[in-house]
């Protein structure tokens, strides 16, 4: 799409699209197979595209870039050919005495024409995991790729055509101004945007929108083991831009120096003595969240709790991974999501304590804890309300494609990834069948004081109840 994308040019899109859609192509097993089986040619033929692409808008390792964007949404695509006849299937579901015979299932059709909007700090995976899930229900879509990854934008504007049903399926690059055009569209589903846009229109939305995701440490742990998980999943991932990364650490006064200690020890196993300079660490997205960022080190509440890192290089928008030690409640820091590799440590007496302060904030898009104490992971599990609770790891839940991903409150609504991703994209129809054989005249007026008992006992589907009506009522006869 060009630049002169605009209100107007965005409702011919979708009018476009919604005819499109009414021809039934989407709808047909064969259609989603072809396409599901062209995103996965289309990483075999640009795997180094897209890693190249990843490296100019995040400088994201190779790793982790093959790991997190491109293994994981082959997983998906693959796990989704695999089930996609079984998805599809209708289901068929038991029936109330009231209404025999009859049979009913519950057919899961397409919604219709659905936008997704992507953001930039998984721009590849963030883009087609949800594109999987839309195509694998049978839906026309337009995806609108994060203006702040422009090269993966750019790159995904070039390709989805070329692999993609273009009468169907289709790319609309740019940034504010392009997507208030799409937002002022009616469409089926809104995946990834803010409800009041969807509001006007009453569509169904997905919202996955982060918040500060807790990190629980007890005592009863293997320090070093922990420490390294902790780090995978804060600064192996994205250097902490990752929406279910650790946003902060709770744990007692008595711990804290220990888990410091094993913190030090294995971030220099993994990024060495000078981090600033590592290539498996990936830098900050832009000027702006580098000058957000450095805001809150410069707080003075919280200027003087670094223990480890702290370093900058605004030149290269590069940040240490930087440990922070009895960061005061209300510090700049502890207000909202950092989405950064900073890692404050809260200290409390007792670690049951830590359930009233994350409790005392809103829910987060994730929640971990640390421990081998099995009342503790009970009551972890029955008191925290967040979009996932993760147990001795981080962010592992994300691979998994049995689990939703999705938030609670304010950490977004509706959960995604595998069946689930079909699911969102899909309507649930219920359908019952019915034959003109065995009309019983029972649910027909007149209704007499005999008929009443019989229709109340078969609305309550119970056999006895209807043979003692028929009895009372045989008895009135007499």
């Amino acid at each position: 799409m060009g630049s002169e994308f605009d209100s107007a040019a965005a409702s011919v899109l979708v009018s476009e699209l919604r005819v499109n859609f009414c021809k039934g192509t989407t709808r047909t097993y064969e259609w989603r197979v072809a396409q599901l089986k062209s995103l996965l040619k289309m990483f075999r033929n640009h795997e180094l595209e897209i890693l190249d692409c990843l490296r100019q808008d995040l400088d994201k390792p190779e790793a982790e870039s093959s790991i997190y964007e491109i293994a994981l949404l082959r997983n998906s695509c693959k796990g989704a050919l695999k089930a996609l006849k079984k998805w599809m299937k209708p289901e068929k579901v038991s029936m109330p005495l009231l209404t025999f015979p009859a049979s009913g299932q519950i057919v899961s059709e397409p919604l219709g024409v659905a936008l997704i909007i992507s953001t930039w700090n998984y721009p590849i995976l963030l883009s087609l995991d949800p594109v999987i899930g839309a195509i694998a229900a049978g839906n026309a879509l337009v995806l609108k790729p994060s203006e702040i990854a422009p090269a993966s934008s750019s790159l995904l504007a070039r390709l989805v055509p070329q692999y993609f049903d273009n009468s169907v399926i289709r790319v609309v690059e740019g940034g504010e101004p392009e997507t208030s055009a799409l937002l002022e569209q009616k469409w089926d589903k809104i995946f990834y945007t803010v409800m009041a846009a969807a509001a006007k229109h009453l569509t169904p939305v997905v919202l996955e929108l982060g918040g500060k995701s807790p990190l629980i440490v007890d005592s009863d742990i293997h320090f070093q083991t922990s420490a390294r998980r902790i780090i995978a999943g804060k600064w192996c991932c994205n250097s902490g831009q990752t929406c279910v990364s650790p946003d902060y650490i709770l744990t007692t006064k008595d711990n804290a120096p220990k888990l410091v200690d094993a913190l030090k020890k294995e971030l220099g196993k993994f990024y060495g003595k000078n981090p600033l300079e590592s290539k498996d660490l990936s830098r900050i997205v832009n000027s702006n969240h580098f000058a957000r960022l450095s805001k809150f080190l410069d707080d003075d509440k919280v200027s003087g709790k670094i223990v480890h890192g702290g370093e900058r290089d605004e030149s290269n928008l590069r940040i240490a991974p930087t440990l922070l030690l009895d960061v005061p409640l209300d510090s700049l820091i502890m207000k909202e999501e950092i989405f950064g590799p900073l890692l404050p440590i809260i200290t409390v007496d007792k670690i049951e304590e830590s359930f009233g302060i994350i409790n005392s904030g809103t829910k987060p898009l994730a929640a971990y804890l640390f421990t081998n104490n099995k009342r503790l992971k009970e009551h972890f599990v029955m008191t925290i309300s967040a979009g996932a609770l993760v147990i001795n790891d981080t962010n592992m839940h994300l691979a998994v494609n049995t689990l939703p991903f999705g938030g609670v409150g304010e950490s977004g609504m509706g959960g995604y990834h595998g069946k689930f991703s079909f699911d969102v994209f899909t309507h649930k129809k219920a359908v019952l069948y019915r034959s003109f054989f065995g009309d019983i005249p029972l649910r027909y007026a007149p209704y007499g004081r005999g008929k009443l008992n019989l229709l109340k006992a078969a609305v309550d589907g119970s056999i006895i109840g209807m043979v003692k009506a028929l009895i009372g009522s045989s008895k009135a006869c007499d």
